[in-house]
């Protein structure tokens, strides 16, 4: 089991900038690749970033050079740090945490935090 909790949401500018943080706990040791994943009102969830456990990072193009995941394991943190943020990225950001056990694979959601970007 893990839980995951965001936090860091909030009403920015356009242009402004801000950080997502994601705390995890549980059975961390089971976890490989994190992401972060976005719902706009209407649209489906989609991929914004995600990590691996080496490192390795990947974005969805409409955030390419503006956002940067990262992962710190000693404090059982993610982060999303957002830049030259647009009115289009206003969404409910959720943090995905994928878990491998025994060979069985489970996909952990948080609760998502709001951003708000206006223009």
């Amino acid at each position: 089991q893990v839980q995951l909790v965001e936090s860091g949401g909030g009403l920015v500018q356009a242009g402004g900038s801000l950080r997502l943080s994601c705390a995890y706990s549980g059975d961390t040791g089971y976890i490989s690749n994190m992401g972060w994943y976005r719902q706009a009102p209407g649209k489906e969830r989609e991929l914004v970033a995600s990590i691996s456990t080496g490192g390795g990072t990947n974005y969805a193009d409409s955030v390419k050079g503006r956002f940067t995941i990262s992962r710190d394991n000693a404090k059982n943190t993610l982060y999303l740090q957002m830049n030259s943020l647009k009115p289009e990225d206003t969404a409910a950001y959720y943090c995905n945490a994928d878990y491998w056990r025994y060979g069985v694979n489970k996909d952990y959601w948080g609760q998502g935090t709001q951003l708000t970007v206006s223009s």
